[in-house]
């Protein structure tokens, strides 16, 4: 089943882990869906999770005669190439009534770790603060320092802001941001972000998780400026957005050369966080 055209939901998918193994999922109407083939890998080992899932669900169908597709929507999720993809996906609730036809030892451990992400997203809708005191405490674990966290969430916090304002200005979802994100990018650093991650040699990971202080910094500034530009020029639809995403990264991007010239050093590094085998280790732990 679809997600029909206009439904609301977030840009941003996000990762948790169970047990060492990655579970995709997004936020819709304020609820976690799940990636249906990352719990059936979990659940079952299956050296094909995709063929499982598709034999499981004409299997249910057979025997109880549900459709297991109807509890489910597709979402565009990041795949191991790094594109988006439409994946099949189910709430806290349709998992559980998945994870039912599935027999596996897992499947107690994982319905409990099911119930208390779910419950967590209760609990920030109630109280927003506990998103970001979990998102510190995720960082703070994996071994990032505090000095790098605060500029990490600050940054979070001017992208949501530029969002919101493209959200405004008549400026459509998915491929309209990757294109102006772009436009930002490549004034602000002279590389378009899958640029900038092959760089880094990164696939899957999120890019700003690997910059340092100051590519954070200018990451920031090209957004924060392209956000008071919108608002200053009323930007309206696409292309007037377009128009402020380029001015908005070439204000970051011109701060940026004149750093390098009086420092004599690059602002953009390969340096990634996966270089460091001790924090790598942490990272595996979490």
């Amino acid at each position: 089943m679809r997600v029909k055209k206009g439904l609301e939901k977030t840009e941003a998918s996000r990762i948790v882990v169970f047990q060492e193994k990655s579970i995709r999922r997004i936020l819709h109407n304020d609820e976690w869906w799940f990636s249906v083939i990352d719990a059936v890998a979990v659940l079952t080992d299956s050296l094909n999770p995709r063929d499982y899932w598709f034999k499981m669900k004409i299997r249910v169908k057979s025997d109880d005669g549900l459709e297991l597709s109807t509890i489910c929507r597709q979402f565009k999720l990041p795949a191991p190439d790094g594109k988006q993809r439409e994946t099949d996906c189910a709430s806290t609730e349709g998992l559980f009534r998945i994870i039912q036809s599935i027999p596996s030892p897992k499947a107690e451990p994982f319905k409990r770790w099911l119930a208390k992400v779910g419950y967590e997203r209760v609990q920030e809708i109630e109280d927003p603060e506990l998103a970001t005191k979990r998102t510190k405490a995720l960082y703070r674990a994996k071994g990032y320092s505090d000095d790098w966290i605060e500029k990490r969430m600050r940054g979070i916090a001017i992208r949501a802001e530029l969002t919101d304002e493209w959200k405004k200005r008549q400026v459509g979802h998915d491929r309209e941001y990757a294109i102006l994100t772009t436009e930002i990018s490549k004034a602000t650093f002279g590389l378009t972000p899958s640029e900038y991650k092959e760089l880094k040699g990164l696939e899957r990971e999120n890019l700003r998780d690997h910059m340092n202080d100051l590519e954070l910094i200018f990451s920031m500034l090209g957004e924060a400026a392209t956000t008071e530009i919108t608002k200053t020029k009323d930007a309206q639809g696409f292309d007037e957005n377009r128009t402020a995403a380029r001015k908005g990264g070439k204000i970051a991007g011109d701060a940026r050369e004149e750093l390098e010239k009086e420092t004599k050093k690059m602002v953009v590094s390969k340096e990634n966080y996966l270089d460091a085998p001790e924090k790598r280790k942490r990272l595996e732990k979490n």
